[in-house]
C-alpha cells in the first residue's frame, strides 16, 4: 500500500519586475493561509515537516512556493544574459505577486534567514495586507562573515562549498538525517544562486534604525532564533524585537539557523504557541469586528 502525503504541488505563473515567472508552489491543509519563505540558496522543500504536521494543517492553510531561480521554479526567460542578484524591492515584488495571486487573505508570513528578514520588511510596507509575520532566524542586519566570491566560480563546486558553508548553522543535536536532508538542496543550488540571494542579505537589506516603525497593532510580529545560529545569532534578533513595540521574541535551545527543517518535531514545540496565539488574536479581532 502506498501512503501519500497530504502535501499538493502545482505551477502558476505571476508576473513579476514586467516579466512572466512559473513558480511551483505546495500546499497542504485548510484555514488562516500560512505563506513560508525558504532560506537563500533553498527551496520550499525546507516546509515539507510543517505540511505533514496535521495539528498545524487542521487550522492553517500552509503554502510555500520556490522563488524564481530556486528548486522546481525555473528563472525568468532571458537568465543567461544576465546576473542574479535577489533586492528588497524584488523579493517583496515576488512574495505579495504570490500572495495576491492565490488570493490569500491577510496571510501570516513566515520566513527563515533570509526570509526571515524580509518579513520585517512586509510588516512595514504591507501591514494592511498581512494578518501577522514570523521571523525565524531574523533580524534587522547582521555582519557577514563569509566571502561570496567562493559561491560561483567555475573551478570550485558551488553547491558543496555552499553547503559547506551553512553545516556549521546546524545544531548539533539535530538528527543527521534531517541536517543532511538540508544540506542537500544547498548541493543541488543553480549556479551562482546563493550567492545573488546574498546580495540582498548581505548588500540590500540594512533595516536598523527602519523597524522600529512596525506597528504590531497592525501586522503582530513573532521572532524566534536557535541557540546555535551564529550567523543570525539570539542578540541579534533579541536586539531587532526591543526595537519593534509590541514584538515577542523566543530563544530556541538546540537549535541551529534551519528549524523548521532540521529539527522539525523540536521546532513545533516553539512554533504552535505562537500559531495559537495568532489564532487567538485573529478570532478576537473577528468577533469584534462582528459585534460593531
Amino acid at each position: 500500500m502506498v501512503e501519500f502525503e497530504p502535501i499538493v504541488g502545482r505551477y502558476a505563473t505571476f508576473e513579476i519586475g514586467g516579466r512572466p515567472n512559473r513558480i511551483y508552489i505546495e500546499e497542504a491543509g485548510q484555514g488562516i493561509p500560512l505563506l513560508c519563505l525558504h532560506t537563500a540558496g533553498a527551496d520550499a522543500r525546507q516546509f515539507r515537516h510543517l505540511m505533514n504536521d496535521a495539528e498545524i494543517t487542521k487550522d492553517f492553510r500552509v503554502v510555500a512556493f520556490d522563488m524564481p531561480w530556486h528548486g522546481k521554479s525555473y528563472p525568468p526567460e532571458g537568465f543567461e544574459d544576465e546576473e542574479y542578484n535577489l533586492t528588497t524591492d524584488g523579493y517583496t515584488d515576488t512574495i505579495m505577486a504570490v500572495a495576491r495571486g492565490l488570493e490569500l487573505d491577510q496571510p501570516v508570513v513566515m520566513g527563515c534567514s533570509m526570509g526571515g528578514r524580509i518579513v520585517l520588511h512586509l510588516a512595514r510596507v504591507h501591514a494592511d495586507e498581512l494578518g501577522a509575520v514570523i521571523g525565524l532566524s531574523g533580524a534587522d542586519h547582521q555582519q557577514p562573515w563569509y566571502d561570496t566570491q567562493w559561491l560561483n566560480r567555475p573551478d570550485i563546486h558551488g553547491g558543496q562549498v555552499s553547503a559547506a558553508l551553512v553545516s556549521g548553522v546546524i545544531a548539533p543535536q539535530s538528527p543527521k538525517v534531517y541536517g543532511w536532508q538540508t544540506l542537500w538542496q544547498y548541493m543541488q543550488s543553480g549556479p551562482g544562486v546563493f550567492k545573488g540571494d546574498l546580495f540582498f542579505y548581505r548588500e540590500d537589506s540594512d533595516f536598523r534604525g527602519k523597524v522600529a516603525s512596525i506597528d504590531t497593532s497592525r501586522c503582530p510580529v513573532h521572532l524566534l532564533t536557535g541557540e546555535y545560529d551564529f550567523s543570525c545569532t539570539v542578540e541579534d534578533s533579541e536586539r531587532t524585537s526591543k526595537a519593534i513595540k509590541g514584538s515577542t521574541f523566543t530563544p530556541m535551545t538546540e537549535m541551529g539557523h534551519f528549524p523548521m527543517s532540521e529539527n522539525p518535531d523540536h521546532f513545533r514545540t516553539y512554533l504552535l504557541p505562537v500559531l495559537r496565539e495568532i489564532q487567538r488574536t485573529r478570532s478576537s479581532a473577528s468577533n469584534q469586528k462582528k459585534a460593531s
